[in-house]
């Protein structure tokens, strides 16, 4: 599985396996200033929520690295000064890093793809706080889909039996899971030469270039490359698509107090919509969702609304190992 790296950026650093813990190192003379809301509230929240003047925030890596940066550099600067304190952006090297850093102890806060998240509370016991919100103010969704070249003889997924399918990476919740899912309810599972591209663009140029017969791509994926003009929908068709996957979960670890989760989510619950964009990138075009035109960009969310993924690993009898 290839892992993503991202580029030299100031504050921002890989998450790997063996990544030291920023917020026991910093101190809070290198906290952010607080917000226009008022220097006592932000004080207040600093104390409650970031003690030591710092928290780290991991994403997991369902893109390229050079472009999470600047979509998530500008939320982590607003909620740093929402709460008073400097919040650390991290890319992880895998999914699988991510849910270790946090259980380790190296993570106050995870976003974590749906598969994620059923390990990450299981293991790292994450705390689900907030997630995206749709034009119409209901938790955001996205789908998993199998494209072919226009006008392939593969038509459904019995006929991909004998054939060549990429998947996006190991541990994926649209690139990996709920395909293979389908695959198995197909009764195809063993018939089908499945090959994990290293992530979604590459799952999606893997096709482009005709190396092989399939591949997985979901909507998040499908919406920022036909946007950048490196796909052309009409030219492909999709023989399969999934039910409605709900969006990444924002999470504090467990360790955290009952009172700092609460801090957290308000400030995230209360982000302003420039917080989600960065030039001419966007956490909304990432993960393909239309905010609301007014009102909370994220709203509160539930383990139990991710009831769907916990029911799938235990289908699917998957551990860390499948990720």
């Amino acid at each position: 599985m290839k892992k993503y790296r991202p580029a030299a950026v100031a504050g921002v650093i890989a998450l790997g396996l063996g990544l030291a813990a920023c917020s026991s190192s910093s101190s809070s003379s290198s906290s952010t200033p607080a917000s226009t809301t008022g220097t006592a509230t932000a004080a207040a929240a600093s104390h409650v929520a970031c003690p030591n003047g710092t928290l780290t925030f991991g994403v997991e890596p369902y893109d390229n690295a050079s472009v999470l940066i600047p979509a998530y550099q500008t939320l982590s600067t607003d909620l740093g000064q929402q709460l008073g304190c400097k919040v650390n952006l991290q890319i992880a090297e895998s999914y699988v890093a991510e849910i270790l850093a946090m259980k380790n102890g190296k993570l106050d806060m995870g976003e974590f793809g749906p598969a994620g998240f059923v390990f990450a509370s299981q293991q790292a016991g994450a705390v689900p706080l907030a997630s995206f919100a749709d034009s119409n103010g209901q938790l955001s969704t996205y789908t998993a889909g199998i494209w072919v070249k226009k006008g392939s003889p593969v038509t459904s997924l019995k006929q991909l039996a004998g054939h060549t399918l990429a998947l996006s990476s190991t541990g994926s919740t649209s690139g990996d899971w709920v395909p293979r899912y389908a695959l198995i309810q197909a009764g195809v599972q063993n018939k089908v030469k499945t090959e994990y591209a290293g992530g979604h663009p590459e799952s999606l140029e893997a096709l482009l270039h005709g190396k092989v017969d399939a591949a997985e791509i979901n909507s998040q994926t499908e919406a920022s490359a036909e946007k950048a003009h490196t796909f052309d929908p009409s030219q492909y068709t999709e023989i399969w698509k999934s039910q409605p996957i709900p969006n990444d979960p924002i999470t504090a670890s467990g360790t955290m107090s009952p009172a700092a989760q609460t801090a957290i989510k308000n400030a995230l619950l209360h982000l302003n919509a420039s917080a989600f964009t960065s030039g001419k990138t966007s956490i909304a075009s990432e993960l393909d969702f239309t905010p609301p035109a007014s009102g909370q960009v994220m709203i509160p969310v539930t383990t139990a609304m991710y009831g769907q993924l916990f029911a799938l690993a235990k289908a699917l009898s998957l551990t860390t190992s499948n990720l």
